[in-house]
């Protein structure tokens, strides 16, 4: 069964982190600049909160603010849900769907191992049916016998 890990493995552990004071300007700059959908938000070496492009768009321009002006922190999603690197693909899954979020933080134990979106858990969801049906139709073929 894949685990979380594994797709940190896959994807790479690289974090692009933004500070809580910095403008919402310079978080959807560093988000184009590294074709990214969210930030987490780090201070002092621990997670603040995650800003999303959708935190961007509904904090920022539905309320008529400018990015330029901004802080980062009054935007950003305080309260982040996270996950453990050992947990399934399934679990991973059921919890971005039943908290409908997009982007989870991985921590290996206490340490941040990585962010990974919901396009890395669908990408990962293809792979292990791919190799599923190729196994099946290794036995149902006698193929590898």
């Amino acid at each position: 069964m894949a685990t979380v890990r594994d797709m940190i493995r896959k994807k790479g552990s690289e974090i692009v982190t933004i500070a809580p004071a910095a403008t919402a300007l310079d978080a959807m700059k560093l988000m184009e600049k590294h074709n990214l959908g969210a930030l987490l938000v780090m201070a002092g070496g621990e997670v603040k909160g995650i800003l999303s492009e959708r935190d961007c768009v509904r904090k920022i321009e539905l309320a008529g603010k400018l990015s330029k002006e901004t802080p980062v922190m009054d935007i950003m999603t305080s309260k982040v849900i996270n996950i453990e690197a050992d947990q399934d693909l399934e679990t991973c899954m059921q919890l971005m769907i039943d908290r409908n979020i997009r982007h989870l933080p991985v921590y290996a134990g206490a340490e941040l191992a990585g962010l990974i979106s919901v396009r890395d858990v669908l990408r990962e969801v293809v792979e292990v049916q791919k190799a599923m049906i190729e196994q099946l139709h290794g036995y149902i073929t006698g193929v590898g016998q």
